[in-house]
């Protein structure tokens, strides 16, 4: 009977692919065996007549190596989603074996033992293969060709979940030794986690959060222990999924606590689903992964001239200095500028200006005017501010910088329909001060930052369609002055009380740093709170990257392609 089953598996496994399959577990060895647990992936599983006897032990399956001018010494691991009860990611499976081999890395797909085991967690016998599983690679290494330290993993859904498992709690053993191999190191050496399942307290039986992650009760599940080989992360979650991106906000929040470098990726409007591969391989890159980085090219190298621009107007932002709302002569005089592109394709128009501890500000500095040629090559209308600096005498850092803001947009709206603009369709932009501006923007527009100046301009409202906050500063209360003294990480490190998040609060691109001072967490739990209120957003961080990431990067890199970012970001908002 052994031998015709044993038969059997191998006539499916040499007629469904070419690839090599080698059994995790020798025979009767298997921890926690479960009769009605098989493993096989769902393109098998489901044919009609599939025999489940012949597919009970986990399994690798190699995928042909790298060729050898592309290789570059590291392996990943595949795991399929599928709520613990199959595993059914056939489809990215390929994409992502197709893509990561191209790449130059040796990929394997890891098929572990499903539906969930009886009486017992959800995700134990998967953890337990999954353990064994890693074991298995890194003693695969010197033969298949690559670093038993580069070891790597892509995964999906439920996969995520055991992929997060893998990835914070290898120094926990998930079953007791049964041969030599079990004396090889379990860990992973980073994840590239999609979706992850069951992370959040409201959904880790195995459903979705029922709570969206939220509610002072819904905390990280405790199964994540986060040791000493805890590995470098890049989490992609949809801003709309049920099994909540709280869970990677979180798991992100920890990951920052112990210091590892790590990147978070929301998107807005998504469900469940794997999204952002590129910035996956980005990551890798940029953690030296895939090799060594190419030296970083300066943004204003890719942007060097103003090619793209038609006219240019420049206007005051207030009428006279008397009618400057708490004047103060040691500051600039306020000046807005219109650059409109040679060829009109959008009648969105984008406000950018720039950072400077609102201390300086500079509209001629690297990113507005890379930002402005950028999107003036894309036919878009941009206007870039000059605000009132250094700090204002017995105000609040930012209280006249506000003002600035608010009466520019008041000006571009008034303006819009007389160049054939969208009055109703402005976005505003800023780094660092000017982030913390930019949310100043976002969230209390309904909040009057001074009282009005004339009787046209200031009655119309200045509310925005949305905003860009790039490592925005001074956005929690541990670093409201300066830099972030916990870096953002701890509960009582909350919101500055500066925004209202009143009912205009517009959606919002946040790009960070994962190593900025003014920590990028300013940037996540704005973030959380934002979708709290039903406001859908997108965030970005960046591994390794400080303060000014976005100024020089390399190419293939998060710091390199972010303008990218801002274009996705903008596309619904530029539909005429």
């Amino acid at each position: 009977m052994k031998r015709i089953l044993l038969l059997s598996f191998l006539f499916v496994s040499l007629t469904l692919s070419a690839w090599e399959r080698t059994p995790l577990w020798p025979d009767g060895k298997m921890p926690n065996k479960q009769d009605h647990q098989i493993a096989e992936m769902t393109n098998v599983s489901r044919l009609k007549d599939f025999n489940p006897d012949a597919f009970r032990v986990p399994y690798l399956e190699w995928f042909e190596a790298p060729s050898p001018e592309k290789k570059n010494g590291a392996c990943i691991i595949l795991i399929s989603g599928g709520s613990y009860m199959d595993c059914c990611d056939v489809k990215l499976i390929e994409s992502w074996h197709r893509d990561l081999t191209a790449l130059g890395f040796q990929c394997v797909n890891f098929v572990y033992r499903t539906p969930r085991p009886k009486n017992l967690p959800i995700y134990l016998t998967a953890w337990q293969d999954g353990q064994r599983a890693v074991r298995m690679v890194r003693s695969e290494a010197a033969r298949r060709g690559y670093d038993p330290e580069k070891i790597g993993v892509f995964s999906m859904s439920a996969g995520s979940h055991l992929a997060l498992m893998l990835g914070t709690s290898s120094q926990t053993p998930a079953y007791d030794p049964i041969d030599a191999l079990d004396a090889t190191p379990c860990h992973i050496n980073w994840a590239v986690v999609h979706a992850p399942a069951y992370v959040t307290t409201d959904g880790e039986k195995g459903t979705a959060a029922t709570r969206g992650g939220y509610g002072v009760d819904v905390t990280l599940s405790k199964v994540f222990r986060f040791d000493e080989k805890t590995c470098p992360m890049s989490l992609h979650h949809g801003g709309t999924d049920p099994y909540s991106p709280n869970g990677s906000t979180l798991i992100y929040r920890e990951l920052r606590k112990l210091g590892i470098p790590a990147e978070l990726h929301l998107y807005p409007n998504k469900a469940h689903g794997a999204f952002g591969f590129e910035r996956g391989v980005e990551f890798m890159r940029q953690m030296g992964f895939m090799g060594t980085l190419e030296k970083e090219v300066p943004i204003l190298n890719r942007f060097p001239n103003d090619d793209d621009r038609g006219k240019y107007i420049k206007m005051d932002v207030w009428p006279s200095a008397q009618k400057t709302p708490d004047f103060q002569a040691h500051q600039c005089t306020p000046y807005i500028e219109w650059h409109f592109p040679k060829e009109l394709k959008s009648k969105a128009i984008q406000i950018v200006y720039s950072g400077g501890g609102y201390d300086t500000n500079d509209p001629d500095g690297a990113s507005p005017t890379s930002v402005r040629r950028f999107l003036n090559s894309k036919g878009v209308t941009v206007v870039t501010m000059k605000y009132r600096t250094p700090r204002p005498q017995g105000l609040a850092k930012h209280t006249n910088a506000w003002q600035d803001l608010q009466r520019a947009i008041r000006l571009v709206r008034s303006l819009a329909p007389e160049y054939g603009l969208d009055s109703e369709r402005i976005g505003i932009m800023g780094s660092s001060a000017g982030g913390h501006l930019t949310l100043m923007g976002v969230t209390s527009s309904c909040h009057p930052a001074y009282y009005r100046v004339d009787k046209t301009i200031d009655k119309l409202p200045c509310h925005v369609a949305w905003g860009v906050a790039v490592y925005p500063a001074y956005v929690l209360k541990d670093g409201d002055n300066g830099h972030n003294h916990h870096g953002g990480n701890l509960d009582e490190d909350v919101i500055v009380d500066d925004f209202s998040f009143d009912l205009k609060t517009a959606p919002t691109l946040f790009l960070h740093g994962d190593a900025d001072p003014y920590a990028s967490m300013g940037s996540v739990k704005v973030w959380e709170k934002m979708r709290a209120m039903g406001v859908q957003s997108e965030l970005h961080t960046y591994a390794t990257r400080v303060h000014g990431f976005h100024k020089s990067g390399a190419p293939g890199t998060g710091s390199y392609t972010w303008m990218e970012r801002l274009e996705e970001f903008l596309a619904p908002f530029l539909k005429d």
